[in-house]
């Protein structure tokens, strides 16, 4: 047999496999825009989860639909835990009018798009979101379908770690100074887009009882108080009522937490609101 017939017949049998091994564990959970012109019963196929390994660590994407009358093209974007795409450019998928095993019943026909994309193993764990765009040929662009699922980096990353607290000490009310500033630096392992959230949780004298208003967040996004986006200080502003403010020491906890649920070590601050 030709070495290249055999490689051709070898990628395809792998293709088949992964769609089979798929097809028992999918969830077709797409949605399809209404304002779509025409239904062409677009399934989405994707495992509920995927995990990095070496060497492959692509994750196959694929959607198949009823017909390919007036279809351009397909694209897709990926989103991570944080709500951003991971894909610099549109990913574009491929058509193939047939996918199967020449010279056998195992034959799987259909109208598939499909496309390979590198999970790099600096993508968070966590829940990501695939939409799918289909293209027609007048270049109008829709959003036809949506899937999720879950991705295990492999790593057993360590939680974020705080530092370099920012808070006053003491605060008056209604003096020129009951506006707090409060910052701290965020550190991650695996980059600032795996914390999920940064936050101080304030107690109450005289009995330390847990403030209605906890979590108070932190942002690293140039807005709140926060000078620059995106260099690790998340900061706020917290801004003092001029009345109805209990008096005394407050505790002020504060934390970072990463999208897989873990924890930051924690820094407790005392302030006194006189």
């Amino acid at each position: 047999m030709d070495s290249s017939i055999f490689h051709i017949m070898k990628k395809y049998i792998f293709i088949l496999l992964s769609l089979l091994i798929w097809g028992c564990q999918k969830n077709f959970n797409s949605v399809v825009d209404p304002s779509q012109p025409v239904n062409k019963n677009i399934s989405v196929m994707t495992n509920n989860s995927f995990s990095y390994s070496i060497p492959d660590s692509s994750i196959q994407i694929s959607i198949m639909l009823s017909d390919t009358t007036n279809v351009s093209s397909f694209s897709c974007d990926i989103f991570g835990p944080g709500n951003s795409a991971i894909n610099s450019s549109p990913i574009i998928l491929n058509f193939s009018n047939f996918l199967g095993i020449p010279n056998t019943s195992l034959v799987i026909k259909g109208l598939f798009y499909t496309s390979l994309f590198p999970m790099s193993q600096n993508f968070p764990s966590g829940n990501y979101q695939i939409k799918y765009y289909l293209t027609d040929y007048n270049g109008n662009t829709f959003t036809v379908a949506m899937n999720s699922f879950s991705y295990n980096n492999g790593l057993n990353s360590p939680a974020p770690v705080i530092s370099n607290l920012v808070c006053p000490d003491t605060a008056k009310i209604g003096q020129a100074n009951d506006t707090l500033f409060v910052s701290v630096f965020v550190q991650d392992s695996i980059g600032l887009w795996d914390v999920a959230s940064v936050f101080f949780n304030s107690f109450i004298p005289p009995n330390g009882q847990a403030s209605s208003t906890n979590p108070i967040p932190l942002h690293d996004d140039g807005t709140y108080g926060d000078k620059v986006a995106g260099d690790g200080v998340y900061s706020s502003y917290i801004i003092l009522p001029p009345s109805g403010v209990t008096k005394g020491t407050y505790r002020f906890e504060f934390q970072a937490k990463s999208f897989s649920g873990k924890l930051s070590n924690k820094i407790i601050h005392n302030i006194v609101i006189e």
